[in-house]
């Protein structure tokens, strides 16, 4: 069978495909003989392979069990899920695995990081519910940001820091029930060591400095990395001078937003009011 040649920095397809394919050929296996142990078809083995194919969380996750290779297959299905959309976003799933720092602010939504998986499945049902995603792709998202969720997790845990908008607090996504969840998750949050919740009120408009979102990775060697995100891509920015302004723009909107002890009563008050509107 000819090969075709992977270059894992072409395309996210291309690199999981690589991954599979180093991994069998170093234990001399067959394709046939991986499809057993996976628990599918050679041909399956052989798409993923050749990049024509993504593997199946199920599958994913079995091929990091056979190989012992952590999350990697998992990790990979992940970012392929996403590339379609937003073209940045691999760059940013692994520089943000690594960053000592990660300032956050998104627009009238929970941050990413934050969300329940309840509250990001209900905001994902929005594009379907618009015709503008299918189902599949809602999953993929969601399934792709709770893996990203885990870099919060690590050892040592990065120092985070995100700025939230009132708008997003209020905006009863997924229903009340959600959101008493949600709001209850950012309390519990706020608490931990590392971690730092300010809410940016509507009694401040003019703190609002972006109107898209946007994250800020201080990395291992001290150099600033942002991402960025409109309504079609994402992207990646190194250049100094536009991260002099991002930087600004969040110490701006850091300064502006009520401190973390007021952020969280802030929270703690708007939560209640969800909760006596369910119990109404």
């Amino acid at each position: 069978m000819n090969k075709r040649e992977l270059d894992p920095e072409t395309s996210p397809a291309d690199g999981i495909g690589a991954l599979l394919r180093t991994s069998r050929e170093q234990r001399e296996w067959t394709q046939e003989h991986l499809a057993s142990l996976v628990g599918c078809t050679s041909s399956y083995i052989s798409a993923v392979e050749h990049g024509r194919r993504k593997p199946s969380q199920q599958i994913a996750t079995t091929l990091d069990r056979v190989f012992g290779s952590g999350e990697q297959f998992l990790r990979g299905r992940s970012v392929v899920s996403q590339q379609a959309l937003f073209e940045g976003f691999p760059e940013l799933v692994r520089n943000e695995a690594k960053a000592t720092t990660i300032r956050a602010y998104e627009v009238s939504v929970i941050p990413s990081l934050l969300r329940t998986h309840d509250y990001e499945r209900a905001y994902q049902a929005g594009p379907v519910l618009r015709g503008v995603a299918t189902q599949e792709q809602a999953d993929e998202r969601s399934e792709a940001l709770f893996q990203r969720q885990r870099t919060l997790e690590r050892t040592p845990a990065p120092f985070y820091h995100a700025v939230i908008d009132e708008a997003a607090l209020r905006r009863p996504v997924g229903g009340l029930d959600v959101m008493v969840a949600q709001l209850r998750h950012l309390e519990a949050m706020a608490a931990r060591p590392r971690f730092r919740i300010q809410v940016a009120p509507f009694s401040v408009p003019e703190a609002r400095s972006f109107t898209l979102p946007v994250v800020l990775l201080t990395m291992p060697n001290r150099s600033v990395i942002g991402y960025g995100e409109t309504q079609k891509r994402g992207y990646l920015e190194r250049d100094l001078e536009t991260l002099e302004e991002w930087i600004s723009e969040y110490d701006y909107l850091q300064g502006e937003a009520l401190s973390q002890a007021a952020s969280i009563q802030f929270i703690r008050e708007v939560r209640r009011g969800f909760e006596h509107g369910r119990a109404a």
